[in-house]
């Protein structure tokens, strides 16, 4: 059993050696991201590179295509139409690659960004050493609002990119199929294949855009997402996954609603993932000063003294985040 009391926060100060740390921790973080950020950036020069290359082959494959057209070598044209397929097929897909990267990539050099403000800022704190209350408060709510904007830009984007390339490629497979003169039965029998194979992955394109980021938790606040959420589960899984909710449903400190909903992701994603669980219990109790969250499964028991001393890294992070906005969380197994 998992327990989440998120409970009033409380204003604290942190001590000199609480900025030290802090400021080692985003040094790393930032050191990190400036390495994927070069990595990223030497993919993306290369997936450039590819996709020039196969829309050049593309477009000569259906210049050959209209050539043996207009020739009336049908036969020639049949081979040359598969050839056509699979090259468009491998240009786009490609494309849709160099999107996301090129998506992965801006989010890297924003968040970036954000680390060297977050960095300014500890620095300040640990310079002045006076204070503001809630100052490590602030610094975290700064923190994890800089991520979900991150979250919510690379929603959209993979919903007007990915997404989007992925819908025209439907389209354009119905348009082949009008054109497809040469064995009509068995080309839009082929086509029919790769437009459901499509459409799944546009299925899991919305999936993963509200797995990412569900806009409804800005809309409609945290009971509403978090029944959504894990109702989907229910779906998609051979789990048996239940929500009991007590108290009167409100709104919290939208930092807040975003911190909770991630721990309730982050802690049935590990019952049912890490310790293969077939029946999980979310229980929300709330009220105008806290948030309490009870997680319960039926998974491979937990052994709390690992947690502490460092295996089961999400568990253990959570709780640390959990502590920093003032609330206690406790494992039992």
């Amino acid at each position: 059993m998992e327990e989440l009391p998120a409970g009033e926060v409380r204003s604290s100060l942190p001590d000199k050696n609480e900025t030290a740390g802090l400021l080692a921790a985003i040094d790393q973080a930032l050191e990190e991201t400036r390495r994927e950020a070069r990595e990223v950036a030497l993919m993306l020069e290369q997936s450039q590179a590819e996709v020039n290359r196969l829309g050049q082959k593309s477009a000569s494959v259906i210049a050959y295509v209209k050539q043996m057209r207009e020739r009336k070598q049908w036969e020639e044209m049949a081979t040359a139409c598969e050839t056509a397929i699979d090259a468009q097929q491998r240009y786009l897909i490609m494309r849709g690659q160099l999107e996301k990267l090129q998506q992965v990539y801006e989010t890297l050099e924003r968040f970036t960004e954000t680390l060297q403000k977050l960095r300014e800022t500890a620095e300040q704190e640990n310079v002045a050493g006076s204070g503001r209350q809630q100052s490590a408060l602030a610094v975290l709510e700064m923190l994890v609002q800089a991520q979900e904007t991150e979250r919510q830009r690379l929603s959209r984007q993979m919903h007007d990119g990915p997404a989007q390339a992925l819908s025209n490629f439907i389209l354009q497979t119905e348009i082949a199929t009008r054109l497809f003169e040469v064995d009509p039965d068995k080309a839009r029998e082929e086509l029919q294949n790769l437009k459901t194979s499509a459409a799944n992955t546009f299925k899991q394109v919305r999936e993963f855009i509200f797995e990412l980021r569900p806009m409804m938790l800005d809309d409609l606040g945290l009971v509403p997402t978090v029944k959504r959420y894990l109702e989907t589960l229910n779906n998609q899984t051979d789990a048996d996954i239940e929500v009991r909710i007590f108290g009167q449903e409100r709104r919290y400190a939208g930092y807040l609603e975003v911190f909770v909903f991630r721990a309730i992701q982050e802690m049935v994603s590990a019952a049912l993932h890490d310790r293969k669980a077939d029946h999980v219990a979310v229980t929300l109790t709330l009220d105008e000063r806290q948030v309490q969250v009870q997680v319960e499964d039926n998974g491979e028991p937990l052994n709390v003294e690992e947690i502490e001393g460092g295996e089961f890294v999400g568990l253990r992070l959570l709780r640390e985040r959990v502590e920093m906005l003032g609330g206690s969380m406790n494992i039992e197994s």
